[in-house]
């Protein structure tokens, strides 16, 4: 008994005491705690703020006199570093943007380059080849009669629109001799310069909207002519049409002589005000296209603007040359007077579309190779052309893509040879037929070369696939049938025979219900990459939905005053 008891007390006696060593614990921990929160309420709070610390007034030291000397100042500037290669994204970025801008005179002369002998190309063919064409669809059209063919067409309709252009150039030409050049030259001489500078840019955009609605009329005519009617009644619709072509030509061609005169009076002013200013307008031009967002396809518009632009120039000056030639009895000396401001309205015209070029595709983030893609889509409309049973003719399709009709053009300037140029004596005409035939080599030699390149150009993009597949002929909506549309050669025939066969090759006729096979140019097969052709049709069906808005490059057609506004 007496033995529990004691124990009892010692064991009471070590619990106090290990009681009493943990209350010197915590008062040793509380103090401990306090003495470091004094010290940190001692030390002096240090808050970052735009590089430089703010103190407590009451707890920091004062400066010295030398922490804000002008000399630390300056040193700290002369001093301070910094590290480029901490952003090296951004850096490569703005270099391969200057590369860029180095690189687009080069890529935007050769497709200016290229435009322009397309153009050529196109102009010559009224002079040379239609006017062959057309004499040679009369001479079929008045021996058929004669010929006993039952069932057939008199005409192709090839033949049919190359009787009509014919017929249009030459009704146009004797229109134009009820025009006065001399008197119209003379009332616009007698204008102020601002007047004439205000006329000049309203030209400029009545030619952009005449190239717009023209070759719409053309094509009606050409497909009201063509189309199969079921009633002979119907080819009553052909007379309006053809007489609103005719029109449209006349007055296309007025419109390019008032430009020519303005040009003209521009050239030959004492002060050179006037052509001074008329320079100055194609600076305006960046102003108004290079802060506008563009993509892909409104650059193709602009190029092909450009192109048509260019081309349009240049026989705008060589119909001033021949007037201002004619006046002085051809005085070759005259000639180098007139050649400075010649090459100063081509220079001003090549400095400012590179300009324009450079800085919009450098603000929109587009590569130089583009322009490489805009050859291509130009080579395919050539190549596409020479196909047999191809959709339209090749003059056509420029004027679609760049807005550039010749006939006006022709018209104007086959008035201005013939009123300068007086062909009297047997040695004058053969004179004539000897120039005849050069303008017929040359079309010769620059279309070989142009198909040529053509190819070239059309092989690089990997193209050539596509001009020897046959139209879609699924509904509208539905996506067609890829493994039926291919074209299939004889086993042995490579790629690129069966394109030189295809180019090469005459139209055949055939009958009403066979489909001919024609180049495909629908929107989603330009610029698409063999992976891509291997996706199933519900995938291909999405994407076409989700891009309706976006045209393909094949799918542009002319330039029109509208052509660069942001959808």
């Amino acid at each position: 008994m007496a033995d529990t008891v004691g124990s009892g007390l010692e064991e009471g006696k070590e619990t106090g005491t290990e009681t009493a060593d943990k209350e010197k614990d915590k008062q040793k921990t509380t103090h401990t705690t306090k003495t470091v929160s004094e010290k940190l309420s001692s030390t002096p709070q240090i808050t970052e703020t735009l590089g430089f610390y703010e103190r407590k007034v009451n707890q920091e030291r004062k400066r010295s006199l030398s922490d804000l000397s002008l000399l630390r100042f300056i040193s700290a500037e002369l001093t301070r570093g910094y590290f480029l290669e901490h952003n090296e994204a951004k850096y490569t970025e703005r270099r391969e943007r200057v590369y860029t801008c180095m690189r687009i005179p080069r890529e935007l002369e050769k497709l200016m380059l290229f435009g322009f002998f397309l153009c050529l190309d196109a102009f010559l063919y009224v002079f040379t080849l239609l006017p062959l064409r057309a004499i040679l669809a009369l001479i079929r059209l008045i021996t058929f009669p004669c010929c006993g063919l039952n069932g057939t067409r008199p005409l192709q309709p090839a033949q049919v629109c190359d009787v009509l252009k014919g017929f249009i150039m030459v009704i146009c030409y004797f229109m134009m001799h009820y025009v006065d050049y001399s008197m119209m030259y003379h009332l616009i001489r007698g204008q102020s310069v601002i007047k004439l500078y205000i006329i000049y840019n309203m030209l400029e955009v009545a030619d952009r909207l005449f190239s717009s609605f023209g070759q719409d009329i053309l094509d009606a005519l050409y497909w009201t002519a063509t189309e199969p009617k079921e009633k002979k009644r119907a080819h009553i619709g052909l007379i309006p049409h053809f007489f609103m072509a005719v029109l449209y030509v006349f007055l296309h061609a007025i419109l390019i002589m008032v430009q020519a005169t303005t040009l003209n009076v521009a050239f030959n002013s004492h002060n050179k005000s006037l052509l001074t200013i008329m320079m100055s307008n194609n600076f305006v031009e960046i102003k108004g296209s290079v802060f506008k967002k563009f993509e892909k396809n409104n650059l193709f518009q602009m190029s092909n603007s450009d192109i048509k632009e260019r081309f349009t120039n240049y026989v705008l000056l060589l119909i001033v040359c021949l007037r201002n030639m004619e006046q002085l009895s051809w005085n070759p000396d005259h000639l180098w007077v007139l050649f400075p401001d010649v090459c100063m309205v081509i220079a001003s015209e090549i400095i400012v579309d590179v300009v324009k070029h450079a800085f919009i595709t450098k603000f929109n983030d587009i590569t130089a190779d583009v322009y490489s893609e805009y050859r291509a889509s130009l080579a395919f409309d050539l190549v596409s052309s020479r196909q047999k049973n191809a959709y339209t003719d090749y003059s056509d399709s420029v004027s679609r893509r760049m807005g550039f009709i010749p006939l006006p053009l022709a018209v104007i300037l086959t008035r201005v040879i013939t009123s300068s140029v007086k062909v009297q004596g047997s040695l004058a005409l053969i004179c004539a037929v000897l120039f005849y035939l050069g303008l017929i080599t040359l079309k010769v030699l620059n279309s070989i070369v142009l198909l040529g390149k053509s190819c070239l150009y059309v092989k690089e993009a990997k193209m050539e696939e596509k001009l020897i597949q046959t139209p879609p002929a699924t509904t509208p909506g539905k996506p067609p049938n890829k493994s039926k549309n291919k074209f299939r050669a004889p086993p042995g025939i490579s790629t690129d025979d069966r394109l030189s066969t295809s180019i090469t090759s005459q139209p055949v006729q055939q009958s009403e219900s066979t489909c001919p096979l024609q180049p495909n140019s629908n929107s989603g097969q330009f610029l698409m990459t063999p992976d891509a052709e291997e996706k199933d049709i519900t995938q291909a069906g999405m994407e076409l939905k989700h891009r309706a808005s976006k045209k393909d490059l094949l799918e542009i057609d002319r330039f029109t005053i509208c052509g660069n506004r942001i959808d």
